[in-house]
């Protein structure tokens, strides 16, 4: 339906822009989109306002003249428009043929699955790299709200042409991991009776003497007796990989899988970390003082410079991270996209200084924070503090409410806003739990087709779609492709969320007042096409959200 609008008015460019007394640049765009409101028409445009700029006369006045002109090729075009009207300031809005707009199901008959995919992103390679978590622990809801939206945006860039890694930076080395094994250890000894201090920074749940049992019931024991320093390294070991075992198993139930996790023991391999230090040296870009190596990051916005390499001859957390991010570049991915918490706000701009001063686009790196999200049961928030081990994990969520409706509801809001998850909503069965109504309209589509004698075919009569909660419909599951790309583009899959309740929203409206199976068989078989549209369109895009279309609920 836009299309048939750009193609138009494409076609009569030169001539509108002659009648304005302007010459196009070659850079010229104009927009077209769907008006909010119904009695607004089918599409808007706002080419003569555009046009009336560069030509620095009356925006009305051009809109008018364009309207005239329009209206007097639409006989011998094919672009399916009923009338055109002059809206605001400047802007034309367009009628559309009811039959024209029923004849574009056929392009969502014709494509099925593939329906919504573009070539946006043709030719640009991305790497995503989400989650993270250290595995010193089971992962959080905090963790499970960046497993979502980078997974659901992952499938949404490949949707529009993106080549698309996904990737896990496994920090598997370094004090934490040392923290872990100790913790591990002290609970090890406290089962053997022996009284030992446990370490403030220590981890404290309930898991750490999970596996300190299972340490104790598969080695007895003989870790009692051994050097500490060598008890703690097979502890740190034995503890961390369970927890990414746990880790994996957690990610897949909730449908999540990454291409690579990567190691950052493997940073060791080749000398990398050391390289990417020698790197700034030779550029000018870091320097000695007070015993210490400092990137001279205030070069590209920082607010001071970082230490690279402390005085004891140590790595700061920054410096792998930088040896980490110029492998991305090496391994030809030309946009890298991070999700982080929002504790690393001002982890931000030292780590794109980086980028920077080794050859890179500042726009190459996009660094998303997303925020946290709270659990409310009955109205009330559940406490949680991970360090105390009182904390709700993110298997209980998934337990408690299934996987679908965690991947949904993490995906209902923008991630740069805090998280409000109603546990008891996320159970409901009805209307009011949004990802129970998306799924039943897919089901009621699905019971429909399966249960009805008639069905549709290519060839039924798709004029005789033309009510208005019909056309609604239809409006709608054309605008699809736009959303794939406009989430894609924005890095913002609540887009296609809100889509989808909007859409099942104008389906639950029109089965109400319509009978889709009736007495004519040639309207029974119309309306059928068009909820089968509506199917494929529900499923392709729960799809890229990775939640379940279900035929029955």
């Amino acid at each position: 339906m836009k299309s048939n609008v750009r193609n138009f008015i494409d076609n009569l460019l030169e001539e509108i822009a002659d009648d304005l007394g302007v010459k196009l640049p070659d850079d010229f765009v104009y927009d077209i989109n769907q008006p909010k409101k119904i009695e607004h028409g089918d599409v808007s445009c706002n080419v003569a306002f555009r046009i009336a700029k560069l030509a620095k006369t009356n925006p009305v006045d051009a809109a008018q003249k364009t309207r005239d002109l329009l209206m007097s090729k639409i006989a011998e075009s094919n672009a399916g428009i009923k009338n055109i009207e002059v809206a605001g300031p400047g802007f034309l809005n367009f009628f559309i043929e009811a039959h024209s707009i029923s004849l574009s199901l056929k392009q969502i008959w014709e494509e099925g699955d593939k329906f919504g995919q573009t070539q946006l992103g043709s030719g640009k390679s991305v790497v995503l790299e989400y989650v993270s978590a250290n595995p010193t622990g089971p992962l959080t809801i905090a963790h499970g709200r960046q497993a979502v939206v980078g997974d659901a945006l992952a499938n949404l860039l490949y949707a529009t042409g993106h080549k698309v890694h996904r990737e896990y930076y496994l920090n598997d080395r370094g004090v934490q991991i040392q923290i872990l094994g100790l913790s591990t250890y002290i609970r090890y000894l406290e089962l053997l009776g022996v009284d030992k201090e446990f370490p403030e920074q220590g981890y404290q749940g309930a898991y750490v003497k999970d596996i300190a049992q299972e340490v104790l019931d598969k080695e007895g024991d003989r870790f009692k007796v051994l050097e500490e320093a060598e008890a703690i390294a097979f502890f740190s070991e034995y503890a961390a990989s369970g927890i990414l075992k746990g880790i994996e198993s957690d990610l897949k139930d909730l449908k999540v899988h990454f291409d690579q996790y990567f190691s950052e023991k493997s940073l060791d391999d080749g000398d990398k970390v050391t390289e990417v230090v020698a790197r700034l040296k030779e550029k000018g870009h870091a320097y000695e003082k007070d015993g210490a190596t400092w990137f001279r990051s205030t070069d590209y916005g920082d607010d001071k410079d970082r230490v690279l390499i402390k005085s004891t001859g140590d790595y700061t957390y920054l410096t792998p991270d930088i040896a980490y991010h110029e492998e991305k570049f090496k391994r030809g991915f030309n946009m890298l996209i991070n999700f982080w918490g929002p504790d690393h706000h001002g982890y931000v701009a030292r780590l794109r200084a980086a980028c920077e001063a080794l050859g890179h686009e500042a726009n190459q790196l996009v660094v998303l924070l997303v925020q946290l999200t709270t659990l409310y049961r009955k109205g009330e928030p559940v406490r949680m503090s991970t360090r105390a081990g009182e904390f709700v994990s993110l298997r209980e969520l998934m337990d408690e409410v299934g996987s679908d409706a965690t991947r949904f509801f993490f995906l209902m809001r923008k991630i740069e806003s805090h998280l409000d998850f109603d546990l008891e909503l996320a159970k409901e069965k009805s209307q009011e739990n949004p990802v129970y109504y998306v799924q039943y309209a897919h089901a009621r589509i699905s019971s429909l087709l399966r249960t009805s004698e008639v069905q549709p075919s290519e060839g039924c009569d798709l004029s005789l779609i033309q009510e208005e909660k019909e056309l609604d419909v239809v409006k709608h599951l054309l605008n699809f492709p736009e959303i794939l790309n406009q989430s894609s583009e924005h890095l913002e899959p609540y887009r296609l969320v809100d889509y989808l309740r909007d859409l099942a929203t104008k389906f639950h409206k029109f089965y109400s007042v319509h009978r889709v199976i009736g007495d004519d068989e040639k309207l029974t078989q119309s309306r059928l096409y068009l909820i089968k549209c509506c199917q494929i369109v529900l499923q392709n895009g729960l799809h890229l959200l990775g939640v379940h279309a279900p035929d029955k609920m």
